[in-house]
């Protein structure tokens, strides 16, 4: 029996691009610290950006023009509501 040996293997989409790549052990292990260092980055960011998500949700709490244009669109949505809600539901007509 003929035994082939591949020293990596490309994944390709329908188009024939490059998406990947099934590499051997020792190349792999070469590259994995990289990897966790840049997943670790990713993940470093993602909650960083959770934090200020969080502190600008805080903030907009007290902001008076945040909070005005709040009382806004719920008055908008209240009378659009009405005028859905009521004509089909037995409110007012």
């Amino acid at each position: 029996m003929n035994q082939t040996t591949l020293s990596k293997q490309f994944i390709t989409d329908n188009q024939g691009r490059q998406i990947g790549v099934i590499l051997p052990m020792n190349d792999y292990l070469l590259v994995e610290p990289i990897l966790r260092q840049q997943e670790q980055s990713k993940h470093d960011t993602s909650l960083e950006t959770e934090e200020e998500k969080l502190r600008l949700m805080e903030q907009a709490a007290s902001d008076p023009l945040f909070l005005a244009d709040l009382r806004e669109v719920m008055n908008d949505f209240k009378h659009v509501d009405a005028e859905w809600w009521e004509p089909h539901f037995g409110g007012k007509q």
